[in-house]
């Protein structure tokens, strides 16, 4: 199997200890969103692959030695400010970070999420294109894979509307930035695409693929998965993950966040988080159902 770790929360940024902690256990235990009471066990070795997805990876750099296993890094680094992104640190910290992870496990394994795009009398057309242009230039070399993706209608977003301030895109607010930024990656020596989008803007110079394709999945691991069922849609071509995360319990805060939507709930799972513990936040209880995934 191939943890994504993860799509529900930063397990790197503020649980990087806990990770480490049961990689070292040989064992990491799940509950269950939908189903509280049961728990899958995933055993390391049962785990062929990693998918690192974070805002901040300085956390993990420094161990990453310590993860024996075939990785890949999707770092989301976005231009906005405090306003939108309260607690994500510096941005030229991440840059730097992302250029020592380059550095480690290859410059084919990591990956930039230019992640989510939405448009704003403070952060308009323009820009967005100079801040892609800069973060470009300064990771030249490093990356070569960026995803793009838009602003969705998310609970969490329909709340921080007077924050966001968003409107929607227009055809040809498409067309401009799949234009300037298919130039912009080019000249950089990057490739640029879509996540799960209905513009996939290829008309424009972006490539079409996956954020985790079947061939990078077998080039890693020398198995074949099958597609991942677990998004809207069923459609996205990605190969199947299992997520370790739990669901609002990320404190970056970010106004746009589809998985957290309850800042109180974040609070107070944050309080139940034992980096000593097999579960990201709380401890098993007596009834629990432990179930081994495989």
């Amino acid at each position: 199997m191939i943890l994504n770790v993860s799509g529900r929360t930063d397990i790197i940024a503020f649980y990087s200890k806990w990770f480490l902690n049961r990689l070292k256990a040989g064992f990491i235990d799940v509950r269950n969103p939908f189903n509280p009471k049961l728990v899958s066990r995933i055993n390391f070795a049962n785990v062929d692959a990693i998918l690192i997805c974070t805002k901040n990876p300085i956390p993990i750099v420094n161990h990453l030695k310590e993860i024996n296993k075939p990785l890949v890094f999707h770092v989301t680094l976005t231009p906005y400010k405090r306003d939108i992104e309260p607690n994500v640190p510096n941005k030229s910290l991440i840059i730097d970070a992302i250029k020592k992870i380059s550095t480690l496990i290859g410059i084919d394994n990591i990956w930039v999420r230019y992640d989510p795009i939405f448009l704003s009398p403070k952060y308009n057309l323009e820009y967005h294109k100079k801040a892609f242009a800069k973060m470009c230039t300064l990771l030249d070399g490093y990356v070569k894979q960026i995803i793009v993706s838009f602003l969705d209608d998310y609970k969490n977003v329909r709340h921080n509307l007077n924050i966001l301030n968003y409107h929607e895109l227009t055809e040809k607010d498409y067309e401009e930035i799949g234009i300037s930024f298919s130039n912009i990656a080019s000249l950089h020596h990057m490739t640029v695409q879509t996540c799960f989008e209905a513009h996939t803007l290829t008309e424009y110079g972006f490539i079409k693929g996956e954020c985790l394709s079947k061939e990078l999945a077998f080039k890693l691991t020398g198995k074949t998965y099958k597609k991942w069922q677990a998004r809207k849609g069923n459609n996205c071509k990605c190969v199947a993950m299992v997520d370790i995360g739990v669901y609002n319990s990320c404190k970056h805060f970010c106004k746009y966040c589809y998985a957290n939507y309850d800042e109180q709930k974040v609070n107070s799972n944050y309080l139940l988080h034992n980096p000593n513990s097999s579960l990201l936040i709380g401890e098993l209880k007596p009834d629990d159902i432990i179930k081994e995934r495989i």
